[in-house]
C-alpha cells in the first residue's frame, strides 16, 4: 500500500550508470571464479627456470669463447631476456604477490638487475597506456616519433626523405624494431639519471649499472672487439624485435580515441584491444599478452589465468554487444603494417608532387 502524501517514482538509470553496472557485474562474476587468486608456485617455478637457463647460457658463453657460434648464444639470450621481461611485467601489475612492496622489489630485480632496464621508467609509461589505451595525447605508446601512429600531433606534413620513409613506415616497422632493444636501455638510463622523480632511484641506478657494466665488461673481455659488437648487435636487435613483435599486435590498428573523448572502462579496454588466437606455444611466445582484452580488464590477474577467463569475458561482451576482437598472429601483423602505411600516407604533404619527390631523393 502506498504511503499517503509520498509520490512513488522510479528513476531510470542513466547510460553511464548502466555501463558502470555492466563492468561491476562482469567483475563480480570473475571474482567468483577464483581466477584473481595469486599463483605463487607458478611464478616461483618460472623465475627459477629462467634463472637456471640464463646461468646455463652464461656457462655456454664462457665455454664457447671467441667463436662465431656466440651469435647463436646471443639469440638465445635475446629470447630469454624477453621472457624475463614478461615476468617483470607481471610483477609490475601486482600479479605475483599480494604485497605491493614485494611486487616492486621483484620488478626491480627482474627488470633492472636481470634485464638492465629501468622499472621506474617502464612502469610510468605503461601505467599511462593502461589508463587510456589508444587515446590521442594520453597513451605514450601512440605518441608521434620516428613512427607516426596518427597525424593529429604533426606540426607539418613530412616531406623529402623523411616523408618517403613515413609513407612506407608499415613495411619498415619491423626492421626498425631491431633498434628498439637499444632504445629501451637508453630510455631507462636517461630516466634514472634525469630530473624526473624516480622511486628508489639509488637502487635502480645500482642495479642497472651493475647489470650493464658487468655485461659489457664480460663480452668485451672474452670476445674480440668485432665479434663483441656483433654479439651485442644480434642480442639487442633480436630482443627489440621480440618485444615489438609481442606488444604491437595488441593495440596497433585498433580504433584511436579522440583526445577529449569519455568512454566507460569496459568499452575503453575492450574496443581498443586485440587478442591473438593460438595454442600453448602462442601463450609462451607472447607471455600471456595474447589475451590482451582480459589483461586490460583485469591487469592484476595472474597471466596463466587469462586463458581460463577468456570464455567468460567473450560471452559477456557478446551478450552486451561490445565488439570483441581476436585474430591470428600473422593476421595481426598484416593489420599493423597496413594501418601504419595508411597513417604514413596521410602524413605526407598533399601538395607534393610524387615525381618531383622521387627525383629529389634520387639526387
Amino acid at each position: 500500500m502506498d504511503t499517503p502524501g509520498i509520490a512513488m517514482t522510479t528513476r531510470t538509470p542513466s547510460a553511464r550508470e548502466r555501463q558502470v553496472s555492466e563492468f561491476t557485474t562482469l567483475s563480480k562474476a570473475v571474482q567468483e571464479t577464483g581466477l584473481m587468486r595469486r599463483r605463487h608456485a607458478y611464478y616461483w617455478v618460472r623465475f627459477l627456470v629462467l634463472t637456471a637457463l640464463l646461468a646455463l647460457t652464461f656457462t655456454a658463453f664462457v665455454v664457447v669463447g671467441p667463436s662465431w657460434w656466440q651469435l647463436v648464444i646471443a639469440a638465445l639470450v635475446a629470447v630469454l631476456l624477453g621472457q624475463v621481461m614478461f615476468l617483470g611485467h607481471d610483477a609490475a601489475h601486482r600479479q605475483i604477490f599480494e604485497s605491493g612492496r614485494w611486487n616492486d622489489w621483484s620488478s626491480l630485480v627482474i627488470a633492472n638487475l636481470y634485464a638492465g632496464m629501468s622499472y621506474g621508467w617502464w612502469q610510468h609509461k605503461h601505467s599511462r597506456h593502461h589508463a587510456k589505451p589508444n587515446q590521442i595525447g594520453a597513451d605514450p605508446d601512440i605518441a608521434t616519433d620516428v613512427i607516426v601512429f596518427h597525424t593529429e600531433d604533426l606540426k607539418a606534413p613530412r616531406t623529402g626523405l623523411r616523408g618517403w620513409l613515413t609513407q612506407r613506415q608499415g613495411w619498415l616497422f619491423f626492421p626498425l624494431l631491431l633498434l628498439e632493444g637499444l632504445n629501451l636501455h637508453i630510455s631507462g638510463v636517461k630516466t634514472i639519471f634525469g630530473r624526473a622523480p624516480v622511486k628508489r632511484r639509488p637502487v635502480e641506478i645500482a642495479f642497472v649499472m651493475l647489470r650493464l657494466g658487468g655485461y659489457l665488461a664480460l663480452v668485451f673481455w672474452l670476445l674480440p672487439v668485432g665479434m663483441a659488437f656483433a654479439f651485442l648487435g644480434v642480442q639487442l636487435g633480436l630482443f627489440g624485435l621480440y618485444m615489438g613483435a609481442v606488444f604491437a599486435p595488441n593495440h596497433k590498428g585498433m580504433p584511436l580515441v579522440p583526445r577529449d573523448a569519455r568512454i566507460d572502462f569496459l568499452r575503453r579496454q575492450v574496443l581498443m584491444s586485440r587478442n591473438v588466437r593460438g595454442g600453448r606455444m602462442t601463450d609462451l611466445f607472447m607471455g600471456g599478452l595474447n589475451y590482451q582484452t582480459e589483461h586490460h580488464l583485469f591487469p592484476s590477474m595472474p597471466s596463466p589465468n587469462l586463458r581460463r577467463v577468456q570464455p567468460l569475458v567473450r560471452a559477456f561482451c557478446a551478450e552486451h554487444r561490445v565488439p570483441y576482437t581476436e585474430t591470428t598472429l600473422l593476421q595481426s601483423y598484416g593489420i599493423v603494417v597496413r594501418h601504419l602505411n595508411a597513417v604514413g600516407l596521410a602524413a605526407r604533404d598533399p601538395f607534393q608532387c610524387p615525381l618531383a619527390a622521387e627525383l629529389r631523393s634520387a639526387r
